[in-house]
């Protein structure tokens, strides 16, 4: 839990980082590789396949081509659409992906307890709104949404391969990285403006930021903290994000939220995920132990 607590923190100011040193700047499609490839030099010492079925190394490869390589694509290419504020608004219905994909996954009946949990994290996110959208409103959308959708791909993906194949997490997230990286490599070389590289310090700071602090080791922690909470709890901590990352742009670029529907849809949230595990997953543990 506390894993994913630290993660969020660390995250908050990367969205803001995005959006206003690389996008409309920076190529989106060799922003994704650049940051992907530095996550995955983190790791590369790492990498084993001795004593893994290769089968199990395309999948760890596949959630990671998911969580981070495509997902990437879609986020990077949004920016050029919305403002961070606007992007953060849109990614207030990742719980209910998360918490669907994961019952799909595992051929159970959908559960509605943690459908309801998520769905008051997103009501809570929903009214932390931006009032002045965009005349690129609906194709930025629909591009946070499709992210939205491979992140909890990725996310959920990565939790049940752990349960099913389990192999050293640090490992796993060397072949996790190499996933994203192939398809980010595809990605800027059929699509990418090489005249956009990066030419400023402070571009490439951001970049190595993101790519070996908020990937590398951020999704990490990220994905080791989803291995141990159940899925309700996972969606729930996805919306944390909302409130952590408009607080960082409001602060830093010294804009003025509305702070009472900040401070109200930040409570809910933290209130979803209290009465998630206290209301919902305690009473299915123990009905489970009887």
């Amino acid at each position: 839990m506390w894993l994913l607590v630290i993660t969020t923190l660390l995250w908050a100011a990367s969205f803001s980082l995005i959006g206003e040193y690389l996008a409309g700047q920076v190529d989106s499609w060799l922003s994704v590789l650049i940051r992907v490839s530095l996550a995955a030099l983190v790791f590369l010492p790492f990498l084993r396949w001795k004593g893994l079925r290769f089968k199990v190394i395309l999948l760890y490869m596949l959630v990671g081509a998911c969580q981070l390589g495509i997902m990437y694509l879609f986020v990077f290419h949004a920016y050029n659409y919305l403002t961070v504020a606007e992007f953060l608004l849109f990614t207030v219905l990742t719980p209910l992906y998360v918490t669907l994909i994961y019952d799909l996954l595992e051929r159970q009946k959908l559960r509605w307890g943690y459908v309801f949990s998520s769905l008051l994290a997103v009501l809570g996110a929903a009214i932390i709104r931006y009032d002045h959208l965009s005349d690129d409103f609906w194709y930025g959308l629909l591009l946070v949404q499709l992210a939205n959708i491979f992140f909890a791909i990725g996310q959920v993906g990565y939790k049940r391969l752990m349960e099913v194949h389990p192999i050293p997490q640090h490992h796993a997230f060397s072949w996790f990285y190499l996933g994203a990286v192939a398809v980010s490599l595809v990605g800027a070389l059929c699509f990418a403006d090489w005249q956009k590289m990066p030419t400023t310090s402070l571009q490439w700071g951001v970049l190595l930021w993101l790519g070996i602090g908020a990937s590398g080791i951020g999704y990490f922690m990220w994905n080791y903290g989803a291995t141990q909470v159940d899925a309700g709890t996972l969606a729930i901590m996805n919306n944390m994000m909302v409130p952590a990352g408009l607080l960082v742009n409001f602060s830093i670029w010294q804009q003025h939220p509305n702070w009472p529907s900040f401070i109200i849809g930040a409570s809910l949230i933290v209130a979803s995920l209290w009465i998630h595990r206290r209301w919902i997953r305690r009473p299915a543990l123990q009905k489970e132990d009887c």
